[in-house]
């Protein structure tokens, strides 16, 4: 503002971000304040857009890997009658992106009136039932619409006061509202709610579904990607899209090219070679070469317990399938890494845990 009060002239660094809107393909000489001093610096162009929400799905033609699902999704929308429902499943593969994709071609046009969105992990008491969802819940629909949609996020992490007041909400204002509860276990939904939603279980994507969406996004944005890291962008997202839009957007920033190696860099994640090389040693009976290896992923790598023992559980199966271990040792196997993985949930110190996990290993692999 200038000494009257009114609008000064726009500051040096507003001008660049103006001209970067208007020109965002330049490279601009990026202006900011540095303790009351103006500083210069050369950068790169500016990516503002996070990739999940920009190719977040806006139809339910969009929603890729949960065919059936959608199909009877677009059924609610042709006969424009929903009833309550509840979608259960692992994150990031497409709950969210149903439901709201669902209202939209609902409503069209009219479908932010009529739609609201509530994280129930950020408030999980009775007072958002009784405040927010029911003050939503008893207001008339807006437009030509037949009734609103309240959509309620990690609806697992409700307490069951709260749960046992929203059931008699959906009750009363089921003429006018419905609901669509979205969670990851099915099991912590009270079962007076479930009996009164039509249940929707998502399943983990495939890897072919998430390696043909990787594809599209990045043609879509010119990235190359080699075919060992498509693979390691599969592989590390475990059915998670959005794990593998994440991962596969930090990568692009790092190198030209996205390559295997790139992907288990910015993922915080060991190859399945070094977990194999790690099983294979301990069952070989070196526990003390064992024990270098897994020094090198926790204190070289930099990967937690918790990674190292999920990365152990997939490639313990994979050992099977190679008819490199018998079905009696893979059965004492995952009894212990359950159990290990059990003590570490608990507290127990990780690599105390895991070196006794190695030693059971040596054990169970020179015993046959």
């Amino acid at each position: 503002m200038n000494v009257y009060g009114g609008p000064g002239p726009p500051s040096p660094h507003r001008q660049d971000r103006a001209r970067h809107r208007s020109h965002p393909g330049r490279r601009w000489e990026i202006r900011y304040r540095d303790r009351g001093q103006v500083v210069r610096k050369e950068g790169f162009r500016i990516k503002e857009e996070i990739w999940i929400e920009k190719y977040r799905p806006m139809s339910l033609d969009d929603v890729v890997g949960q065919e059936e699902i959608v199909k009877r999704l677009k059924s609610y929308v042709r006969s424009r009658n929903v009833p309550h429902l509840l979608f259960s499943g692992p994150p990031g593969v497409g709950k969210t992106a149903a439901a709201i994709s669902m209202v939209r071609e609902l409503f069209g046009e009219e479908w932010r009136g009529n739609f609201i969105e509530l994280n129930a992990s950020d408030e999980r008491g009775i007072d958002v039932v009784r405040h927010k969802v029911k003050d939503f819940a008893r207001i008339a629909p807006l437009g030509n619409a037949e009734f609103k949609v309240i959509f309620l996020d990690e609806a697992d992490a409700l307490t069951n006061d709260a749960q046992s007041a929203l059931r008699r909400t959906m009750e009363r204002y089921s003429s006018i509202c419905r609901f669509v509860l979205s969670c990851n276990y099915s099991s912590k939904i009270i079962e007076p709610i479930q009996s009164r939603c039509a249940v929707y279980r998502f399943r983990s994507l495939s890897e072919e579904a998430v390696s043909e969406r990787m594809k599209t996004i990045a043609e879509a944005e010119g990235v190359k990607v080699t075919p060992e890291g498509m693979r390691a962008i599969v592989y590390v997202a475990r059915g998670d899209m959005r794990k593998a839009i994440n991962a596969l957007q930090a990568a692009s920033l790092m190198e030209e090219s996205v390559t295997e190696e790139t992907i288990y860099q910015i993922t915080a994640t060991a190859r399945p070679e070094q977990i194999r090389d790690l099983m294979k040693t301990a069952l070989a009976g070196n526990f003390t070469q064992a024990r270098s290896l897994l020094d090198d992923l926790l204190l070289v790598q930099g990967l937690s317990g918790e990674d190292v023992i999920i990365q152990i559980h997939r490639q313990t199966l994979s050992l099977l399938d190679s008819h490199e271990l018998s079905g009696p040792t893979l059965v004492r196997l995952m009894d212990r890494i359950g159990e290990i993985d059990f003590r570490m949930t608990e507290g127990a110190n990780e690599r105390i845990q895991l070196e006794a996990l190695l030693a059971y290993f040596a054990l169970a692999g020179t015993e046959g």
